[in-house]
C-alpha cells in the first residue's frame, strides 16, 4: 500500500476500522460523518450495499452542535425501530469517540438501539 492512499490520519484509521466491521440486514452498520458544521449518520447494509436509514442535523436550528448530534442519534434510532432494527454495529468513521460522535452514540442508545 502506498502512503499516498491516505490523505490524513483519520483516513488511515477509517480504513483500519472498516476492515474489521461489516453491516448486515439484521445488524446494519451505523456510520458517522462529522464535518465542521454538521453531523450525519446512516444505517448501512454492507451485504446489499444499501443505506437503510439516514439522519443529519442540517435542518436543526436550535442548540449547540453536541446537542444536535444527540438529537440526530435519537432520530436515527426512531427510524431504525420503524424498520424493526434494534442492534447495530457502530462505525465511528476514524473519529475519536468523544464530543459529537459520543453524543450521537448516546442519543442512539437512548432512542433504543443496542451496540
Amino acid at each position: 500500500m502506498s502512503f499516498k492512499l491516505y490523505k490524513n490520519k483519520r483516513d488511515k484509521r477509517r480504513v483500519r476500522i472498516r476492515g474489521r466491521i461489516f453491516g448486515t440486514n439484521q445488524r446494519p452498520r451505523l456510520s458517522v460523518f462529522r464535518s465542521s458544521k454538521h453531523i450525519f449518520a446512516q444505517l448501512i447494509d454492507d451485504a446489499a450495499g444499501k443505506t437503510l436509514a439516514a439522519a443529519s442535523d442540517r435542518y436543526l436550528t436550535e442548540g449547540v452542535k453536541t446537542e444536535k448530534a444527540r438529537l440526530v442519534g435519537k432520530d436515527l434510532a426512531e427510524k431504525a425501530l420503524k424498520l424493526k432494527i434494534k442492534r447495530v454495529v457502530f462505525d465511528r468513521g476514524g473519529y475519536k469517540y468523544h464530543g459529537r460522535v459520543r453524543a450521537l452514540a448516546e442519543g442512539a442508545r437512548e432512542g433504543g438501539l443496542d451496540f
